[in-house]
Parts: structure tokens; C-alpha cells; sequence
């Protein structure tokens, strides 16, 4: 059994969304993206699908040349390869969920990348 607290030691930056694994188990790795208002994650993609829940605020995701509004308890499927970017319209925690075979560290250095 895995448990984990999405609220638990929350805290948002206001120059980069926040990445916090919550816990892997055969399957997937849950990950916490903390997003203060006006924080970006570039455009990105990743090889396998992933799955995104609002758990709290609201973000515009940017996915195929269209800007999705996406707020608390909105929940999306998202195929592998497939180019997307995220911007908090407010302080946001997004839970990602990923395959096991996706590598975390993918994500961490997607947050890291400076906005000019």
C-alpha cells in the first residue's frame, strides 16, 4: 500500500512550478506540480501518455494550437508525443500521473527551464 498527502508541505515558487514525487508502485509514478500564478512550463512532450488532474486552481493548457481552461476536478488523457505547455492563472497543484517507464527527472528538468 502507497499513501500520500497532495496538500501535505505544499509550497509554490514564483519563478518555476514546484515538482514533488509522491510515491511510485509497479505501474505509475504519482507526481505533485505546484504552480504559483504566472509560472510557466515550456512546451514539452513525452514518449508515453500521461494523465493530469486540477486538484486545486486553474491553468490554461496549451495542447495542438488550442489553450484548454482547466480548473479544479478537471481530469485529461493525454497520448504520448503530443506537444503541450501549462500557465497557472492562479496557484495551482496539478497531480501528473506518469507510466513506470517514464523517467521522473524528465519532468523536473521541464520546470527548470528558464523563460526569457
Amino acid at each position: 500500500m502507497k499513501l500520500a498527502d497532495i496538500q501535505n508541505e505544499l509550497v509554490f515558487n514564483e519563478k518555476k512550478p514546484l515538482i514533488t514525487v509522491l510515491f511510485e508502485t509497479h505501474f505509475t509514478k504519482e507526481i505533485r506540480i505546484a504552480m504559483q500564478k504566472g509560472t510557466v512550463m515550456k512546451e514539452h512532450k513525452t514518449s508515453y501518455p500521461i494523465v493530469v488532474q486540477i486538484v486545486k486552481g486553474a491553468i490554461d493548457f496549451g495542447v495542438q494550437g488550442e489553450i484548454l481552461d482547466l480548473n479544479e476536478g478537471k481530469i485529461l488523457a493525454l497520448d504520448g508525443g503530443v506537444p503541450h505547455d501549462l500557465r497557472a492563472k492562479e496557484d495551482s497543484v496539478i497531480r501528473l500521473t506518469l507510466t513506470k517507464n517514464d523517467d521522473t527527472n524528465r519532468v523536473v528538468d521541464v520546470s527548470n527551464i528558464k523563460i526569457a
